[in-house]
């Protein structure tokens, strides 16, 4: 069904509903949130990134506030394994036992009355470790020694795309050794748990800033040997996730088995910048080894690549230790015509903190390697990378498009994509501006990256990677309340994507009830339809599938119920009301009679029900393609290696837009997370394993200063495949920017053979280049 154009529909730029109360400071964070008598928890953490634990001492008088991993009987460790042939098993215990493997995992659990006191009983506990030597560098020591006992080395998972390229006769071949950095996701609001046994309703209720409170509680009763029916898991307002929230987490389930204990009483942890920067997950960290084979015409020929992904310790809950080595050899083609392909990637297991999907998940490293290695393809070819990118890539003609790994690119105009980037940011006129600053002795650059988003896949492709939470359908219920309102119930989760509005907008498209009078309701395991949650850019395509038709049903009954209560056989539902000839009756009359004065009905309609749960599925479960092309002129300092971004432009093909403006917002966010990838954010580490920015002096996010005006222009294809022709876009910003960005960073230093090939592109890193 494509858009009718309503005031408040599919396609109206309306302002957020959530907005009113963040600005007005009314939103409800898990920080926020109190009991009579609650208890403050804190954790003792590994000070060394791996060793053996000899011994932990809890200190004389507070033997009842401190727990560890033998006082949790009943407990099971977190598992996520993969599915995929060859993955190596690991456990997590939610305290520490018998080893430590990263520095910040928990050890003990204190309860006093506030955090102040359980740090400072924190601090009394003795603890004896056995420091053994820490394996770092994922390269380095990939074939051991093993942190694992059994294993013969540290490899979690091997695997191989296996096309033989070895006769590919390509008259230009290019190979770069590629590195992007480990990040930390810093979302606004840490992770932060509240917790307590209701004893009235024999419940485990868990208060957790989560982007998936139904896989959060499956886990959780899984560890705590609880039924589900057990477990409620709650998400008030979070403030950011981007794969960061998306995790079970060893405090959720130590707490959990404490509150159990405790019977009524309630606990809070809320972590610390310090805890989250220094010990928990982080994200991004990759190493490729990439050769792309080309004609003299710079046409790709193929690609040989081999790819190592940084796991961490742990393979964390549910997407396992080897979702982004997984997608490489599936991804790495990107949107172009690639006639032939090789790929082989290790997921490598070291004493760091695990890896998690983060906003692009693997596509940011994977256009980074690849639009990084065609422009040195344009440049030895001697053709602008323009030129190269629009003889590479599929028209419109040629979709729905099935690339060399079997990916179907749904609809869209990638080259228009292309040309439409060039030509705003005037890429003709470039290399003249460019002679121009030289000679002024200044260094400028143009850098393009096209990519697109897989987003809203589904079943078979998850299962293709072998992730331990499959997803299927999405659902939605819609409810008429008895005066006339709206209630939606998605599994989803809202940290800050406006599905409060988007959401509701496809329920307005469907039944023409107002935005006031409609209601999102979300973030409660009890209230919603299983979900596994918000990532991969799947809500606005599956949930606002979901919404749509579970509306439709529902506008179905109302408008049985109205065509009686009008003695009408035709009847046209318009604007919120049923209509026949010049009579009428709102859907609020008819959601009146149905609760309040059923005698008016028949007794069939009697037992309908306003009330109505569908579950959504994409008409094709491979996803829908959003895509883009990034434009970048930078500027570069040669004395002091800073760049200046003069000009970034976006050209985003995200299908029809349920809102440009959560949209753009969308879009605005992502790049500005994506220039932190390219030129500031870094998660260092020592030989021994220690974290080296543990505070935001050390960890550098990109401010106001550091962001220009990015100008957004959108092309709207529809998609074949979903209900409305929307594409996910939620990752979209942040996958662009490290690609275009050091394509304009090493534009501005070409001529004199230089050449940027980790990131983030530090002063460092680029003077060193210089040198």
């Amino acid at each position: 069904m494509q858009p009718k154009g309503l005031a408040e529909g599919v396609g109206a730029p309306v302002l957020r509903k959530e907005d009113g109360r963040f600005l007005r400071g009314r939103g409800r964070y898990v920080g926020d949130i109190a009991y009579p008598g609650m208890r403050e928890v804190a954790f003792l953490r590994s000070p060394v990134a791996h060793g053996l634990i000899r011994s932990v001492t809890k200190p004389r008088g507070y033997e009842a506030q401190v727990f560890t991993w033998d006082d949790l009987t009943g407990v099971q460790p977190i598992r996520a394994p993969s599915a995929l042939p060859g993955f190596r098993k690991s456990d997590q215990y939610p305290l520490a036992h018998g080893r430590v493997r990263q520095v910040g995992e928990p050890i003990a659990m204190v309860m006093a009355a506030s955090r102040a006191e359980a740090e400072d009983i924190a601090e009394l506990i003795e603890l004896d470790i056995e420091e053994l030597p820490a394996a770092t560098d994922m390269l380095a020591h990939r074939a051991g020694p093993p942190i694992f006992d059994g294993w013969p080395d540290n490899v979690v998972l091997q695997a191989l795309v296996d096309d033989d390229i070895s006769d590919v006769q390509a008259p230009i071949v290019v190979r770069r050794s590629l590195r992007t950095a480990r990040q930390h996701m810093a979302p606004m609001e840490g992770r932060g748990v509240v917790v307590r046994w209701d004893e009235r309703l024999n419940q485990l209720e868990m208060h957790t800033s989560s982007q998936m409170v139904h896989v959060t509680k499956t886990g959780l009763a899984e560890c705590l040997g609880l039924p589900e029916a057990s477990v409620r898991i709650i998400a008030p307002d979070v403030g950011g996730g981007f794969g960061y929230k998306g995790i079970l987490l060893q405090e959720e389930v130590a707490m959990g088995w404490l509150a159990q204990r405790l019977g009524g009483v309630a606990l809070r942890w809320i972590e610390d910048r310090r805890e989250a920067l220094s010990g928990q997950a982080n994200c991004r960290e990759h190493h490729y080894d990439i050769a792309v084979h080309a004609d003299h015409d710079g046409r790709i020929l193929a690609i040989d690549c081999e790819a190592h992904v940084d796991s961490g310790a742990y393979s964390a809950y549910p997407f396992s230790a080897c979702l982004e080595a997984a997608q490489i050899g599936s991804i790495l083609p990107g949107p172009y015509i690639v006639p032939r392909f090789r790929c082989r990637t290790w997921s490598v297991a070291t004493n760091k903190p695990p890896i998690l999907p983060y906003r692009g998940v693997a596509r940011t490293g994977v256009c980074y390697a690849l639009e990084t290695t065609l422009d040195a393809v344009a440049r030895k070819a001697g053709i602008s990378p323009v030129e190269l990118r629009l003889r590479n890539l599929p028209g419109p003609e040629a979709m729905p498009y099935v690339n060399i790994t079997k990916k179907i690119f749904d609809s869209g105009d990638y080259p228009e994509a292309m040309r439409r980037a060039a030509e705003a940011i005037d890429a003709a006129g470039f290399p003249a501006r460019q002679a121009a600053a030289r000679a002024e002795g200044r260094l400028i650059g143009l850098g393009f990256a096209v990519f697109c988003e897989q987003g809203a896949h589904g079943t078979s492709v998850y299962h293709g990677w072998g992730i331990p939470f499959v997803p299927g359908a999405e659902a939605a219920q819609a409810r008429l309340t008895p005066d006339g309102g709206l209630e939606i119930r998605v599994g989803v989760q809202n940290h800050g994507q406006g599905m409060e509005t988007t959401l509701a907008q496809v329920a307005h498209e469907m039944l023409g009830i107002p935005l006031s009078r409609i209601q999102i309701v979300h973030g409660d395991t009890a209230m919603t339809p299983y979900s596994t949650g918000t990532w991969g850019s799947r809500s606005a395509v599956m949930a606002g599938g979901a919404v749509g038709d579970a509306c439709a049903l529902l506008r179905e009954r109302v408008l049985a119920i109205g065509a009686h209560l009008l003695q009408a056989e035709a009847v046209e539902y318009r604007d919120g009301a049923i209509h026949a000839g010049g009579a009428s009756v709102t859907v609020a009359e008819i959601a009146r009679v149905f609760h309040r004065a059923p005698q008016q009905l028949p007794p069939a309609m009697q037992t309908m029900s306003l009330e109505v749960t569908h579950g959504h599925k994409t008409e094709r479960d491979t996803g829908t393609f959003s895509y883009a092309a990034h434009a970048v002129e930078a500027e570069l300092d040669a004395a002091t290696g800073q760049v200046k971004l003069l000009r970034y432009l976006i050209v985003e093909d995200g299908g029809v837009l349920l809102n440009p403006l959560v949209a753009d917002g969308q879009v605005l966010g992502g790049t500005a997370q994506g220039i932190g990838t390219a030129l500031y954010e870094e998660m260092p580490y020592d030989a021994a394993g220690q974290p080296l920015a543990s505070t935001f002096v050390d960890y550098l996010l990109p401010g106001a200063g550091e962001v220009p005006d990015i100008e957004i222009l959108h092309m709207e294809t529809p998609s074949p495949i979903s209900r409305f022709g929307q594409k996910g876009i939620g990752e979209s910003g942040a996958i662009g920017p490290p690609a275009a960005i050091v394509n304009a960073i090493n534009d501005a230093i070409a001529h004199l053979g230089r050449e940027v090939t980790d990131i983030p592109a530090t002063p460092e890193r680029i003077l060193a280049a210089l040198a």
